[in-house]
C-alpha cells in the first residue's frame, strides 16, 4: 500500500508535495479540534442547562417554603370547610413554574414533584421516576441524579433530588386520613398521601428538558467555532503554502535552472544568493562548485592545448638542419 503512495509522491513536484501536506495537516486539525471542541461544548451546554435547572429548583424549594409557613397558616381556619389547593407547597411549585415556563428561555423546561404515594394522583412517579425516587430512599447521601433518558416524548436530560419530610406541619396532610382536613379527604379521597413520616424521602423534584435543546445550543457553538478553525486554518495553509514557494520553492527552481545552463556549458550563468538561511548557503555552495568546475574546465582546456602543442612537435618533419 505505502509503494504505490510513495511512487506517486515521487512524481510530485515540491510545491505540490508541500501543499498536499499541509491539506493533511488541515484535515487532521480540523478533525481532531471538531472531536475535542464537541465534547467541550457538549458538557458547556449541558452545565449551561444545570445551571438553569438548579436555579429553577431552588426557587421552587422557596415557593414551597413560602407557602408552608406564610400562605397556610393564614388559611388555617378556611381549610376546616373547603380545602384550598394553594395552600399546598406541591401545587403552588407547581403553578409558579408554569407562570416561569411563560418565558421564552425556560419554555422547554419542565417540573414534577414524583412522588411514590401521592395526594393528587397527577404526582405519581412513573416508570422512570420510581426509581430515581428509590435510590434517594436508600442512599441518604445521595443528593441528586442527572442524566439522559428515553421518554415517549423523546430524549430528555433530566436532574432530580430528593424530597424528603422535614416539617411536622406536612404530616398534617399526610400522616393519617383523620388528622387531614375534611375538605380534602373530599377532594381526594382517605386512600392516597397517607403514611407520611418525618424525614422520610416521598418524591423527588424532577426537572428536565429535551435533550436536543441542550444538543442544539452545543450544535450552534461548535458550528460557529468550527467555522472560526476552518478560516484560520485555510489563512494559516495560504500563508505558509505562499511564503514556501517563494522563500524556498522559486529560489530551487532558479538553481535548477542555472545548474542545467551550467550543465550545458553557460558559465556565465550565477547562481544568486538572495538569503541568509540554508537555501542561500545551498547557492552559495553551488556557486563555488561552479567555480571549482569552471577552474577545472580550465586547467583542462590548458592540458589539452598544451598536449596539442607537444603532439604537433613531435608529429613535425626535421628540419634541414636536424639532418
Amino acid at each position: 500500500m505505502l509503494k504505490p503512495l510513495r511512487s506517486v509522491l515521487n512524481n510530485f513536484k515540491l510545491g505540490q508535495k508541500l501543499t498536499l501536506l499541509l491539506l493533511v495537516v488541515f484535515a487532521v486539525g480540523v478533525v481532531a479540534s471538531g472531536v475535542a471542541l464537541s465534547s467541550i461544548l457538549n458538557t458547556s451546554a449541558q452545565n449551561e442547562v444545570t445551571s438553569k435547572a438548579l436555579m429553577l429548583m431552588t426557587t421552587m424549594i422557596s415557593v414551597r417554603d413560602y407557602t408552608n409557613t406564610q400562605v397556610k397558616p393564614e388559611l388555617k381556619d378556611k381549610l376546616a370547610t373547603e380545602f384550598l389547593p394553594q395552600t399546598v407547597p406541591s401545587y403552588s411549585a407547581r403553578e409558579v413554574f408554569e407562570k416561569v415556563r411563560t418565558d421564552p428561555e425556560y419554555k422547554e423546561f419542565f417540573y414534577k414533584e414524583a412522588t411514590l404515594n401521592p395526594t393528587n394522583l397527577r404526582d405519581k412517579a412513573d416508570s422512570f421516576e420510581a426509581p430515581l425516587v428509590e435510590q434517594f430512599r436508600k442512599d441518604a447521601n445521595l443528593k441528586e441524579l442527572r442524566g439522559f433518558h428515553d421518554s415517549p416524548s423523546g430524549k430528555l436530560f433530566y436532574i432530580a433530588r430528593p424530597l424528603p419530610i422535614s416539617k411536622d406541619s406536612c404530616l398534617q396532610c399526610h400522616s393519617t386520613p383523620e388528622a387531614a382536613p375534611k375538605s380534602m379527604i373530599e377532594r381526594y379521597g382517605a386512600t392516597n398521601g397517607f403514611g407520611w413520616k418525618l424525614k422520610e424521602v416521598v418524591g423527588a423534584q424532577i426537572i428536565s428538558v429535551p435533550a436536543t435543546t441542550v444538543l442544539q445550543n452545543a450544535q450552534k457553538s461548535f458550528l460557529l467555532l468550527i467555522g472560526v478553525f476552518l478560516l484560520i486554518f485555510a489563512a494559516t495553509i495560504l500563508v505558509v503554502n505562499f511564503w514556501l514557494k517563494r522563500y524556498v520553492v522559486r529560489p530551487l527552481n532558479r538553481m535548477a535552472k542555472v545548474a542545467e545552463a551550467v550543465s550545458m556549458g553557460d558559465t556565465a550563468a550565477e547562481f544568486e544568493r538572495t538569503s541568509n538561511d540554508e537555501v542561500g548557503s545551498l547557492a552559495e555552495t553551488f556557486s563555488r562548485m561552479k567555480m571549482s568546475l569552471t577552474m577545472a574546465m580550465q586547467r583542462l582546456e590548458q592540458y589539452r592545448s598544451s598536449r596539442r602543442s607537444v603532439d604537433r612537435s613531435v608529429d613535425r618533419p626535421p628540419s634541414s638542419q636536424e639532418r
